[in-house]
């Protein structure tokens, strides 16, 4: 059922409530009526527990339609990114179940590496890394060590490696080439070491409020700081928008979709405003910052 009905149900118990309370006898009636609207007017869901996929799982609210992306598109394949079955719990590096399992909707199927290095912006390079993989784009996999060095997948697999002495970097040829997928998320792994949040942010284009795309990134910059991704995007007639949330998280664990606690009439959707904060279930982010992969 959508809002609008909601709200039409809401308001037609209202007026009899207004009609039976002239009386003694209507004013206990009318606590009935009062009593029954709270039963009646629930928060909307729009979670599919059947859906395998974020675009299956997430339903979109009346009166929005999804943006449209081409589907080769890094927002199209977020859009579609498979998820795990519903209930599934938020699982950290080392098997244990994380002691917050109310924020989210939705685990997404990135298999989190038992060496803990995998944390929130590390599993967002993973996504984007793996993206350019499949699209056989991979001479653009590359990003900068928090000291501002540029590490490529390229170099590393013809066997460069970096020789990090404090804030000085360089790299030595002291390896055999080696382009498989192992090797590959060796890179990774030397990635999640090096670069992080901050790199990520003062990396990375900035993007103003009004042009965020799926894939762009929810940013509060530090060491430590923390960082989400968008993963949908809907748009209604008057051109106003609602997004979707997935983040990493330290320990290293699960990739999920979140849930929206502070605006539950339209969770797991978000909407951002200009110069406003964002409460997302693990993170206060005191404005809303937001970056984009090359």
């Amino acid at each position: 059922m959508g809002l609008k009905k909601y709200i039409l149900i809401l308001l037609g118990l209202l007026l009899v409530v207004l009609c039976v309370q002239q009386t003694t006898k209507g004013k206990i009636v009318a606590n009935h009526v009062k009593g029954a609207i709270v039963n009646a007017v629930v928060t909307p869901n729009y979670i599919n527990k059947g859906g395998d996929s974020i675009s299956t799982r997430v339903i979109v609210p009346e009166g929005y339609t999804r943006v449209n992306y081409d589907s080769g598109s890094f927002q199209s394949y977020l859009r579609h990114y498979r998820v795990k079955p519903y209930g599934s719990q938020i699982i950290n590096y080392d098997d244990t179940e994380y002691f917050a399992q109310n924020w989210h909707d939705a685990i997404l199927e990135v298999p989190v590496p038992s060496n803990g290095l995998q944390q929130c912006a590390d599993a967002l390079m993973r996504i984007r890394s793996e993206y350019l993989w499949d699209k056989n784009r991979k001479d653009e996999i590359g990003f900068n060590f928090t000291s501002g060095h540029y590490c490529s997948w390229a170099m590393y697999a013809k066997g460069f490696r970096p020789k990090i002495k404090g804030n000085k970097v360089s790299f030595h040829k002291t390896a055999s080439p080696n382009n498989s997928k192992s090797n590959f998320y060796k890179y990774l792994n030397l990635i999640y070491m090096y670069a992080g949040t901050l790199s990520m942010y003062t990396e990375l284009p900035k993007i103003k409020i009004e042009k965020i795309t799926i894939g762009d990134m929810l940013v509060k910059p530090g060491s430590p700081g923390h960082i989400e991704i968008v993963v949908d995007e809907i748009v209604n007639e008057n051109g106003d928008k609602l997004f979707l949330l997935a983040q990493g998280n330290t320990p290293a664990q699960s990739v999920c979709l979140l849930k929206n606690h502070e605006e539950i009439g339209i969770s797991p959707w978000y909407r951002f405003n200009k110069n406003d904060p964002v409460y997302t279930p693990s993170y206060y982010f005191d404005e809303a910052l937001f970056i984009r992969f090359k």
